[in-house]
């Protein structure tokens, strides 16, 4: 498993074929994208960060060994190419050699193994930290090329890379503790002022190593809502925005100087529940909680009608049929059967839902609330500003959440963070299986593809039943722009790396 491409080359094909539209062209110094969103970054410390809106901000400034494409393919960034060994144990990577940070310094295997060692320092509470445990040792024999050493075969490690939550540090950043203080990394842009929830100013990373820019930079305005945003384009005063809410989104392409991309995206809506408290701690109430909501019924009242019914896989290569999964289909009786069966005549329960992100979050908890009220369970709604909300769900700290959360292309790095027993997130599951943990770990180990995928459709079967969380749906990633922007590349992953093509006329 090699890939040798050139970056150079694969950011100009990529330029090549983004857009149809005709690019005209510029002067050296092209004019500063105006952008706005409504959720501002929570933090600048990638390794650690959680929500969209940080993680949205970061991907601009900082870089992974690897990314993915619009089509979900694994290509280079901070590494040019890599290597899996024939037992797929030992994976080999070697760097860009102009590769930089925005302080000049050149990014070496030595800043990848700081990097990866600060991930697994459990002190350090990174994000990913288990999609990485199979990382034995690190060999750095020279500059340009890192060898990881693996315990097991670990064919989704390259995707679990893939993400801002790998990106390659400064050694010296980490030693000296200033990650998260300052935002030093190789990616296109460099952040030079953060106003949290007002503004941020990035300028174009002259040495960014994947190819020239056609824009000298951003300046990011935080709305108070997307309402403002919409109002904001239609006055020209703002180029490109991130659009979160669907309400909003489906009247962009009613305003005639603005265009809307649309794609749909891994990330999924989804009723966490508490196993440890009870009576969810009862597998019989779980399901019939499941039993009882109507999936399709919270797309069209909270979404707009923007999205479909999904089980816990949502990525193309993996995911089955809902409609076989455990209870997908609403059924009270059944529900109400089950409830009598587990005891217990109704209960009160608090869920938590964030402002902002998504902007559904509070319309899919009282749709929520409306069908569960149907089985005898009285739900009370918390909506906390996203950065409470964040805390609170890393905690696990609650009876239910209504969430978004993010997906990736393996079901590995996707899930064996919250559902297996070693998974630095498994406090916000409150949830482990037996078989649930291990067939995760034959999912890792199995290098044939076919296999894998029978192994995790057995994995999301048994998820689905045992209902720990209550997949809701996927919806799309929404960015509007005006007619005078052009390049735009939007991704299933939602990232807004694909401003790295745009041009202004």
């Amino acid at each position: 498993m090699q890939w040798t491409t050139p970056r150079k080359l694969i950011a100009g094909l990529a330029i090549a074929t983004a857009l149809s539209t005709s690019v005209f062209a510029l002067p050296v110094q092209a004019a500063s994208l105006r952008m706005a969103w409504s959720q501002d970054a929570t933090g600048l410390d990638p390794h650690k960060q959680t929500a969209f809106s940080s993680l949205r901000l970061l991907e601009l400034i900082y870089e992974p060994l690897v990314r993915l494409d619009a089509e979900l393919n694994v290509v280079p960034a901070i590494a040019t190419s890599w290597e899996f060994a024939s037992d797929a144990k030992t994976l080999t990577f070697k760097l860009d050699p102009n590769a930089k940070f925005t302080n000049g310094a050149q990014v070496t295997s030595a800043d990848v193994k700081a990097s990866f060692e600060r991930i697994l320092d459990e002190a350090t509470s990174a994000a990913a930290r288990s999609n990485f445990l199979s990382i034995a040792s690190i060999d750095t024999p020279d500059a340009e090329t890192v060898v990881f050493n693996l315990s097991t075969a670990d064919v989704p490690i390259l995707v679990a890379m893939a993400t801002i939550n790998a990106a390659i540090l400064p050694a010296s950043e980490i030693t000296a503790g200033s990650v998260g203080t300052t935002a030093l990394g190789s990616g296109p842009f460099k952040l030079d002022s953060w106003e949290p929830n007002a503004k941020e100013v990035l300028s174009a990373n002259a040495d960014w190593a994947g190819g020239d820019l056609a824009i000298d930079g951003i300046t990011i305005s935080v709305l108070p809502d997307e309402t403002a945003i919409l109002a904001s384009l239609r006055a020209g005063q703002t180029d490109f925005a991130l659009l979160n809410d669907p309400l909003v989104a489906t009247m962009v392409p009613n305003e005639p100087n603005l265009e809307l991309n649309r794609v749909g995206v891994l990330a999924y809506n989804v009723l966490q529940l508490n196993p440890s408290r009870a009576p969810m701690d009862n597998l019989l109430v779980r399901q019939a909680m499941s039993c009882a909501i109507n999936r399709q019924e919270i797309i069209d009242a909270a979404l707009a009608g923007e999205g479909k019914v999904t089980g816990p896989l949502t990525m193309p290569a993996f995911a089955q049929d809902p409609s076989t999964l455990f209870c997908y289909e609403q059924d009270v009786e059944k529900a109400k059967a089950l409830m009598a069966e587990a005891g217990v005549d109704g209960f009160t329960a608090k869920v938590i839902a964030a402002t902002g992100e998504p902007p559904v979050a509070a319309s899919e908890a009282q749709v929520l609330q409306a069908q569960l009220a149907e089985i005898g369970i009285n739900l009370e709604i918390e909506i906390m500003e996203l950065n409470v909300y964040v805390d609170t769900w890393l905690k696990g700290d609650f009876d239910m959440a209504v969430a978004q959360n993010g997906g990736r292309p393996d079901p590995f790095p996707m899930y064996n963070r919250y559902f297996t027993k070693d998974g630095n997130l498994v406090k916000v599951s409150n949830f482990t299986d037996d078989e649930l943990d291990s067939l995760m770990k034959q999912g890792q180990a199995e290098t044939d593809p076919a296999k894998r995928v029978e192994i995790f459709h057995t994995f999301e079967s048994r998820l689905a039943e045992l209902s720990p969380w209550l997949w809701l749906s996927t919806g799309y990633s929404y960015t509007a722009q005006l007619k005078t922007v052009t390049g735009f590349e939007s991704s299933p992953t939602g990232t807004l790396f694909g401003l790295t093509k745009v041009s202004i006329q």
